[in-house]
């Protein structure tokens, strides 16, 4: 069975981050709250669980869950099916538009407008993207992170 690119964007993340010495902790948000909802969009993050889970077991990972409940254990604990332990520090969301749409909020709410990202995985090359809104901050986050890129492709003999 192939992968699905929930999963895979899953993993590339956790190794991405794990780079750069953050241990991830992964939560797959959906509008369903553990098995609350069978649509097609739940039962898609419920699968990308499961792989994520059977091809990384190194990977802490849950979900389907709200983003809510990602963000505090607490909340979490009253699900008796929840695995993941402590604050998710990796949220992977069921399609793009929402995945813009935290971005944007979260960098404006919790960020102060600074943000490391959007980041693009899984390229032959480094190549990242910068949105119109990019602040300077941002800029040199984005540089900085595409030197490293480049010099470890380049130590790799690439």
């Amino acid at each position: 069975r192939q992968m699905c690119i929930r999963d895979r964007i899953t993993i590339l993340a956790a190794e991405e981050m794990r780079r750069f010495g953050t241990q991830p902790k992964a939560a797959l948000l959906s509008h369903s709250h553990f098995g609350t909802s069978n649509s097609p969009s739940a039962r898609k993050m419920r699968a990308a669980r499961d792989l994520v889970r059977l091809r990384a077991p190194w990977l802490e990972v849950d979900g389907e869950m709200h983003g809510d409940a990602a963000l505090d254990p607490q909340l979490r604990r009253s699900m008796a099916s929840a695995t993941l332990s402590g604050e998710a520090n990796l949220l992977v969301m069921p399609n793009l538009d929402s995945a813009n749409i935290a971005f944007n909020l979260l960098k404006t709410a919790a960020g102060n407008n600074v943000t490391i990202g959007p980041v693009l995985l899984g390229a032959a090359r480094p190549v990242h993207v910068l949105t119109p809104s990019a602040t300077v901050r941002r800029l040199i986050n984005m540089t900085a992170w595409a030197v490293v890129d480049c010099s470890e492709a380049r130590s790799l003999g690439d």
